[in-house]
């Protein structure tokens, strides 16, 4: 543990499981240190087990199986400095085990299926993410997984997506519009017969207006911009890269969106790509670059999902240095 933090900065990460969570908050360790930043699994605020949720009906999805009330109360006493003894839902058993003692540290990320449902939640939150992956992807993707490793049919795949259907849409998905920044996974549109979930289209949902967060452009602010960036200074295999960017309205809120569709056939060369964003949040000339290539096995590294992981990641970073300075200069009474 590192030494007590004067201010503790809070990020929230959600999205359905299966859609890259894991990945990003490793991505989010990389960038602040181990030592330096705490995550807190939402399932461990079940308030019903996993045979009391059977018994029921009650999914995990649904708001009835989680404590909301303690999930604030606990969360909100890290945030003012105090340690915590927080339940563990035990994913092996399906039960809930004892407490365990957790200090506030300088970052707390909660992520899970509802760090943006309760509004008393979202409230204390400093920086947010939802990561959103379209159907046709996600299906894929849960294929791909659980027929490879799980033995599973695809008709059993598909019956527990479309069990899940409903919750998702009622309670999950509707956080989306609360993120301060969405990734939004999404088959390509470079080739019409692609197999959906093996070439993206992300795009980088990014709201104007929030404190102490200012959105990357590509080229030039505010205006709408189609880029194919192919050619000497960027190796394209068939079908190529296409980049996006320009303002647009999402659930009422003024965005900026940025897009990357296709992938990208040498991380070194994304630096190209690094040198027309600004805004990045980068500390140093190719930073952006540096970060995918030091983990090009994780996940999405080849494509605009781990650019824009990284991206996000360089942002919550820039909220939290300006969060804690603003903190330094109010305790030494600037």
């Amino acid at each position: 543990m590192t030494t007590k933090p004067d201010r503790v900065v809070l990020i929230g990460v959600a999205g359905d499981s299966g859609c890259g969570k894991s990945t990003f908050l490793r991505r989010l360790e990389d960038l602040f240190g181990e030592q330096f930043i705490t995550v807190i699994c939402l399932d461990d605020y079940h308030s019903l087990d996993r045979y009391q949720r059977k018994e029921t009906g009650i999914t995990a999805l649904d708001p009835r199986a989680n404590n909301f009330d303690l999930m604030y109360e606990q969360i909100k006493t890290l945030k003012g400095g105090q340690s915590i003894d927080k339940p563990i839902y035990n994913h092996e058993t399906g039960l809930i085990d004892p407490p365990e003692r957790i200090d506030p540290n300088h970052v707390i990320v909660i992520e899970g299926l509802h760090p943006l449902h309760d509004e008393r939640v979202r409230g204390l939150i400093d920086f947010s993410v939802y990561l959103d992956i379209s159907d046709e992807v996600k299906i894929a993707w849960k294929i791909q997984r659980d027929m490879a490793e799980r033995g599973h049919t695809y008709e059993d795949v598909l019956a527990s997506i479309n069990a899940r259907r409903p919750d998702f849409e009622a309670y999950i998905d509707p956080q989306k519009q609360h993120a301060d920044v969405v990734i939004q996974i999404l088959p390509t549109q470079l080739l019409k017969e692609e197999k959906p979930g093996s070439i993206l289209r992300v795009r980088l949902i990014q709201k104007d207006g929030v404190p102490d967060f200012a959105p990357v452009y590509l080229f030039d602010e505010g205006s709408t911009i189609n880029w194919v960036p192919c050619g000497r200074k960027l190796t394209c295999s068939y079908p190529g890269i296409r980049m996006a960017y320009g303002p647009d309205d999402y659930y009422g809120n003024a965005v900026s969106v940025l897009e990357v569709d296709g992938q990208f056939e040498k991380l070194d060369e994304v630096i190209y790509i690094e040198g027309h964003l600004s805004n990045t949040s980068t500390k140093f000339e190719g930073e952006m670059t540096e970060l995918l290539l030091k983990h090009r096995d994780y996940p999405g590294s080849n494509n605009g999902s781990g650019l824009f992981q990284v991206i996000a990641g360089l942002k919550m970073r820039a909220t939290y240095e300006k969060l804690t300075a603003t903190k330094t200069s109010e305790t030494v009474g600037v």
